[in-house]
């Protein structure tokens, strides 16, 4: 039989209050007494009752992660990373796919599916602080992404201006003037676009290049196709780019398919990068150079954040105040741009969190 709390304290000669202190990670506990019922607990090989536990906590063990598109596969390798750190945890995920709807977006944030939930992370797409102030769920939550920066609750997001500046840097850097952007977007809620198009005309201006917009012409959505066709609207340029800078991997790849089809060699004729480093950049013809932001620390940062709300209040009797955390990034230089593979750290590639 698996052993008990009663068992542990016990054999470690304390009470069981005491061994629930310790195994519930409680601080108060004399380093002495937390050895002793650390030793029984591993000897014992003690695993807790998850289930037990939420009910006496008056929890469900659910989460919630909600995202605009699952077959998208930046979010489907996000969701894996927040599958694991909830594991961890002995939480279930359920995911939610929003599409990026304002109707579907509101009613994630009025309560999934009428389905009692711990915690939410959310990457929304087009609700913003209103919504956020007139929400009536008290659920914990966690966004993810830029479209709301600074709002009243916990955000995770990488620094998307900045990671674009870099990797526009890293095409100038190779000698290329006249280079592309595809990923622009018209709409005010597509705060990322607009966040990456902003680092990629500070970069241009960096090195006293004006900015051309028939060079960034707008893109619907940014999936392969999208890429494939601005990439030969760009091409039919009197003057085509030497290089593209694309805001996703997706477009990335069409925009090479594009370029390869029309018998150009990349990067020789032209230089091609994405941003979000996924799992087809590294096995195209030639490999992506792209911008890789931490997905496994966006995502654990989000749990622990959803972690610290959930059980915070039960000792603090409200919840912490909302952080800003900004994970890490780095640039990824591999044959696209190069002609070889390498990885460059950037000094962006750093957590910082500030307290708002």
């Amino acid at each position: 039989m698996a052993a008990s709390l009663k068992d542990v304290a016990a054999l470690a000669g304390v009470s069981v209050k005491t061994v629930s202190n310790v195994v519930n990670g409680y601080t108060y506990v004399a380093p002495s007494t937390r050895e002793k019922v650390e030793r029984a607990l591993a000897e014992l090989d003690y695993r807790p009752n998850l289930s037990a536990r939420n009910l006496r906590q008056g929890r469900t063990g659910v989460v919630a992660l909600a995202l605009p598109e699952l077959d998208a596969p930046y979010f489907a390798e996000l969701s894996r990373f927040v599958i694991d750190a909830a594991t961890e945890r002995g939480w279930t995920v359920i995911i939610e796919q929003t599409d990026g709807r304002p109707e579907r977006e509101r009613q994630v944030l009025e309560g999934i599916r009428e389905q009692r939930i711990d915690g939410l992370i959310f990457s929304p797409i087009t609700v913003g602080r209103d919504e956020l102030a007139d929400r009536n769920d008290s659920t914990a939550l966690v966004l993810l992404g830029e479209r709301i920066v600074e709002g009243p609750t916990h955000h995770v997001a990488i620094d998307n201006q900045r990671a674009a500046k870099e990797v526009t840097e890293h095409l100038l850097s190779l000698g290329h003037t006249r280079i592309a952007a595809i990923g622009r977007q018209t709409s005010p809620n597509a705060n990322t676009a607009h966040l990456r198009l902003a680092g990629y005309k500070e970069a241009l201006a960096s090195a006293g290049l004006a900015y051309d917009e028939a060079l960034a012409p707008p893109t619907d959505s940014y999936h392969r196709r999208d890429g494939a066709e601005v990439m030969t609207r760009l091409l039919a340029l009197n003057e085509p780019p030497q290089a593209v800078f694309c805001f996703n991997d997706l477009l990335a790849l069409g925009a090479q398919r594009t370029a390869l089809a029309q018998g150009l060699r990349i990067p020789k004729d032209v230089a091609v990068a994405g941003f979000d480093d996924i799992e087809d950049g590294r096995y195209s013809t030639p490999t992506l150079t792209t911008v890789s932001p931490d997905k496994e620390q966006l995502a654990r940062v989000a749990v622990g954040m959803l972690e610290q709300q959930i059980y915070g209040s039960r000792h603090t009797g409200s919840r912490p105040l909302p952080r800003e955390v900004t994970a890490a990034h780095r640039l990824l230089v591999r044959e696209s741009t190069s002609g070889h593979g390498s990885a460059c750290q950037l000094p962006g590639a750093s957590v910082t969190s500030s307290p708002r």
